[in-house]
């Protein structure tokens, strides 16, 4: 599948995966690819921790509600990269871009969750239960699997609606 079919097919799939592993192979190449994505100063602080352990997911399942067979922990540092700025968001966003790509060309369906670890204090206990240390965080999971259901991409506004060329809403000085 190539770069623009992803982008067409890439869904947040929020329903139930089949009780099927995902390879670590397949694993490995869907966080290469956030890897391979532009970091600010090229710190490249974004880290990740990829489970597929029964037992891990299983803690994880008590912190957040998901059902797939694996997950990919995205973690940022926001320690300053740049003018005494810091890009975690950024950076992880970036990733997290590739990986969602990586993870529709492959076959498999995911939703970008980081929503439900801003309460509760779960991005913390996630950060425990994956030793994450405590000047770093985790900022979005992404559930990996094989969906039950297949989806469609949500339909988009057109290109006229969201997009211009030269000036904002197509404005022209004649």
């Amino acid at each position: 599948m190539d770069v623009f079919e992803a982008i067409a097919k890439r869904h947040s799939y929020r329903g139930d995966y089949l009780d099927r592993p995902v390879s670590r192979e397949d694993l490995h190449k869907i966080v290469q690819a956030g890897i391979q994505a532009p970091s600010c100063a090229n710190a490249q602080s974004t880290t990740f921790v990829i489970v597929d352990d029964d037992a891990m997911m299983a803690q994880i399942r008590e912190v957040i509600n998901v059902g797939s067979p694996a997950l990919i922990a995205c973690i940022v540092d926001p320690r300053p990269v740049y003018q005494d700025l810091s890009f975690e968001k950024e950076d992880c966003s970036a990733a997290v871009e590739n990986m969602l790509l990586a993870i529709t060309a492959l076959g498999y369906a995911t939703c970008w969750l980081d929503g439900v670890l801003r309460s509760e204090g779960r991005a913390q206990k996630l950060g425990e239960i994956l030793n994450v240390p405590k000047e770093k965080h985790v900022q979005i999971v992404l559930p990996v699997g094989v969906p039950k259901e297949q989806c469609t991409q949500k339909e988009k506004k057109p290109f006229e609606e969201r997009a211009w060329f030269d000036r904002y809403g197509g404005q022209s000085d004649g």
